[in-house]
């Protein structure tokens, strides 16, 4: 599969200011995959430790953490020569050796020239706590977006035909985006349900392996959690399909059970947040920059890390996304629309809030820095176009640009701009598209 992030690694590997890189990401989000294929490509060796598979490799950081000293321990146990530029030492599940982590501090500082990878999941590096400041770059590695699902599905022309920007080819086929965002609303973006569909497209083979996912990080909560707080953060992570199901999608702590209070749920929400399973959309009432001086954090909208496995966690009844009839999107009043264009905006490196009043008379999906300007993005189901609270947001705060996504294709009228949900990802291009054409 080709993943985006693949270029930010040649970047880093070509950097003259190149730190031991931290590769992050949720689990069975791909990041063992993508360090092997980046070293396959790249590199002459790559030197691969996993550290929960072999946790004896610890034993070369216990007892000192000079770099020269580990390389030679490694050079006798791999029985090769690590060079230091035709090498890539690959660091896999490092949060299972704490003396391994602290060891890329002193990469960093005595021996910058090794090539190294390092990677973890939330789970685990969320209980360790943070590497060593300023020691490390970091990426973070999503599901696959809807982009990177068409290629890896052989539908790359139409990856290329977005890319373009040629809106006639696209309007022309329009209904083939759609047919293929609803699969990619079922399918996700986790590599292993992506993989299973591209060879069989069997959607309960999906369905299985996406249970089979969510399982896994139901156990991962016993094994990573104060006990105290598991049952806590189950309640919260079971909670979700409920809380996006409704109108308005702010998190409310005693619908959880009664009683329920903020404060006695803060640190099994934390730690739900560090693990990246669960990401916080905060509300902003204002229209300043930058946005997260303004955002009130106490005032949120929760989503999954991914809309296959939000879908599977809803059980949502495959079929139904695919019956003629626009009105099935009501079913979660739009939360499956909201969760995919939440994860579309993040992984292309956006930082979405959303907009609310304080008596809630009027709450546009979500708002986000593009360039110099906040843009407002109202997320409409199927084919609605009507935004009433985008209109209130335009009436108050006077955007310079605004975007309503929906299934209709493209449109402007004075500064508001459709776009359809399956080129969300693209609306900063879109946007400087028509900016150049009314210059």
């Amino acid at each position: 599969m080709k993943r985006n992030l693949y270029n930010e690694l040649l970047a880093w590997k070509n950097s003259p200011d190149r730190k031991p890189l931290l590769l992050q990401g949720a689990r069975q989000t791909g990041k063992t995959w993508l360090m092997k294929e980046f070293g396959k490509n790249e590199y002459n060796r790559v030197i691969y430790l996993n550290f929960e598979k072999k946790p004896g490799l610890s034993s070369y950081f216990e007892k000192d953490l000079s770099p020269i000293q580990i390389i030679k321990g490694l050079e006798y146990h791999f029985d090769t020569v690590i060079n230091q530029g035709d090498t890539l030492i690959i660091m896999d599940e490092i949060q299972e050796s704490p003396r391994a982590l602290n060891s890329l501090k002193y990469f960093y500082e005595d021996a910058p020239q090794y090539h190294i990878i390092t990677a973890g999941s939330f789970l685990g590096v969320a209980m360790y706590g943070s590497f060593p400041v300023g020691k490390v770059d970091r990426l973070t590695l999503y599901p696959l977006s809807f982009y990177e699902f068409l290629d890896g599905i052989g539908k790359e022309r139409y990856v290329q035909a977005i890319k373009n920007l040629d809106l006639s080819l696209i309007r022309a086929i329009s209904g083939d985006y759609e047919k293929l965002l609803k699969t990619y609303f079922l399918t996700g973006g986790m590599p292993k349900a992506v993989a299973a569909f591209a060879e069989r497209e069997n959607f309960k083979e999906v369905r299985t392996i996406q249970n089979g996912i969510l399982a896994d990080y139901t156990d991962d909560f016993s094994k990573h959690i104060f006990p105290l707080n598991t049952a806590k953060v189950k309640m919260i992570w079971n909670s979700l399909p409920r809380h996006l199901s409704k109108e308005k999608k702010k998190f409310v702590y005693k619908e959880l059970t009664d009683g329920a209070r903020a404060y006695s749920y803060e640190d099994a929400m934390n730690w739900l947040f560090d693990t990246r399973l669960v990401y916080k959309v905060p509300r902003t009432e204002t229209d300043k920059l930058p946005l997260s001086s303004y955002a009130d954090e106490r005032i949120f909208k929760l989503f999954m890390l991914d809309v296959g496995l939000f879908c599977a966690k809803s059980e949502l009844d495959i079929a139904a996304l695919f019956e003629p009839n626009d009105d099935l999107y009501g079913i979660f009043n739009g939360a499956i629309t909201e969760q995919y264009v939440m994860q579309e905006l993040r992984t292309a490196g956006y930082s979405p809030y959303y907009w609310g009043r304080d008596k809630g008379e009027a709450e546009v999906d979500f708002v986000v820095q593009w360039r110099n300007e906040i843009v407002p993005i109202e997320v409409k189901a199927g084919i609605r176009k009507k935004s009433k609270s985008l209109d209130v947001y335009r009436q108050i705060c006077n955007p310079k640009y605004a975007v309503r996504t929906t299934f209709n294709n493209f449109g402007t009228a004075d500064t508001l701009h459709s776009i359809p949900l399956y080129m969300i990802a693209s609306f900063g291009e879109i946007l400087s598209m028509s900016s150049k054409d009314s210059a």
